[in-house]
């Protein structure tokens, strides 16, 4: 994008479009790719843990209600070499900032620079933020911009000196859901639960277990997954705010949204964990988030899971003893298990955690497994090799998902009634 390329045009729809980025936890930009699709959208990978599309406004409404497995929606405003401050000035105030934000717009500016000649990110954002006020009151023929209308947070992201300016549309991330009040130290992000599920063989009408389920992320958003149900639609987002985003579309877009609900699953999810006050946390969070009719909790050990299905996925974060956004001499994660890491009691109580797990394979030896885990030997505890391993980063600890795929179901007969049609 040039100095000179208005953050918007007008093609002969009157729709105004916007480049539009589309960030995600690395490992998962194929699913957001696929999500998008989903919700006709086209849309390509550009980057590492980066989407991107060119949309309307409608579809940036329709990309915030339905994403899963993304972080938010961000407005691309322009994309140039910033080798200086004179170059990430000038380019920055010569965009059209005034179509894109009102006069009393608040435009808080954040910032970041990686492997670039302009290593001091406050001093980055200052400028951003200069040339932006210039922008604005010449665009709005003002001398006062008092900041206290609508939120668009800008941020500056500079890369081996290509600076990319982009305007949040989003707010809070799009993992908050708003469901889950009841969270513990180290929570699974909604986000990344969605995207175990959207990773596995399972569908509605299929048997599901979660062992290990905590405070219930992975079942609640298989069962809102399973019921088509929009992962935004009980949230706000930051453009509700702007002006150019009437409450008509948002209606529109909510109420279209609400009425591709399907009903009750057929097949209940099987959610269990040994913690019995956890369960009772994520008897609310189902609650909260509409899907209570669609899993059955229970406390027990996961050495007493079974299943009178023959077929079904089992999908599931144990334990691992690292708590999110720490190191490895964390003692505690989600599930409030002992940490992983030295030859203590606790550990001990980790490696035959995960020792038991091949009593599973043997109860279910029919069905899909999936593990998300930092624990290191997995494969060896249970004794084969997965039969894919991808990547994934539950907060900032790298794991991996191991997916062990059972075989498929036989084909259906089909009735007499059926061969005769």
């Amino acid at each position: 994008m040039t100095a000179d390329t208005p953050v918007s045009d007008q093609p002969p729809s009157d729709q105004p479009m916007f480049d539009l980025i589309v960030p995600c936890a690395f490992g998962l930009e194929a699913v957001v790719k696929r999500e998008l699709k989903g919700i006709d959208i086209e849309a390509s990978i550009s980057d590492t843990g980066r989407v991107s599309f060119r949309g309307t406004r409608e579809m940036i409404c329709r990309a915030n209600l339905w994403l899963r497995t993304a972080d938010r929606v961000l407005i691309q405003v322009g994309e140039f070499p910033a080798g200086d401050f004179d170059a990430l000035f000038e380019t920055t105030r010569n965009i059209a900032w005034g179509r894109l934000m009102p006069v009393d717009a608040a435009f808080p500016v954040t910032g970041r620079s990686i492997k670039s000649t302009l290593t001091s990110v406050p001093a980055c954002q200052r400028s951003v933020k200069r040339a932006i006020v210039d922008a604005m009151m010449r665009d709005h023929g003002t001398q006062q911009l008092p900041e206290t209308g609508p939120l668009y947070k800008v941020d500056v992201s500079i890369l081996k000196d290509v600076a990319t300016l982009t305007v949040d549309t989003t707010g809070r991330s799009l993992h908050r859901r708003g469901y889950r009040t009841h969270i513990s130290a180290a929570p699974l992000k909604e986000t990344l639960a969605s995207a175990m599920v959207m990773l596995s063989y399972w569908r509605s009408g299929k048997a599901m277990i979660d062992p290990f389920c905590g405070s219930g992320t992975i079942p609640i958003e298989a069962a809102r997954i399973g019921r088509n149900m929009a992962p935004g639609l009980d949230r706000e987002f930051a453009c509700q705010d702007w002006p150019d985003y009437s409450d008509e579309l948002w209606s529109d877009c909510r109420t279209t949204a609400a009425a591709q609900a399907l009903p009750a699953l057929e097949e209940k999810i099987l959610a269990s964990d040994i913690n019995g006050r956890v369960l009772t946390a994520a008897r609310d969070n189902a609650v909260r988030a509409g899907v209570q009719d669609d899993i059955h909790f229970q406390a027990m050990p996961a050495a007493k899971i079974s299943s009178k299905r023959q077929y079904g996925c089992l999908i599931t974060n144990p334990p691992y003893g690292q708590r999110i956004g720490s190191g490895p001499s964390s003692r505690h994660d989600d599930s409030g298990f002992p940490g992983y890491g030295g030859d203590s009691q606790e550990d001990q109580e980790l490696d035959a955690l995960y020792e038991s797990l091949p009593d599973l394979f043997e109860k279910l030896p029919t069905w899909s497994h999936y593990f998300l885990t930092a624990y290191p030997h997995l494969e060896r505890a249970i004794g084969r090799k997965a039969n894919r391993r991808r990547k994934l980063y539950n907060g900032r600890i790298e794991c991996t998902y191991y997916q062990y795929q059972g075989p498929k179901p036989p084909p259906q007969k089909r009735s007499q009634s059926e061969d005769s049609d």
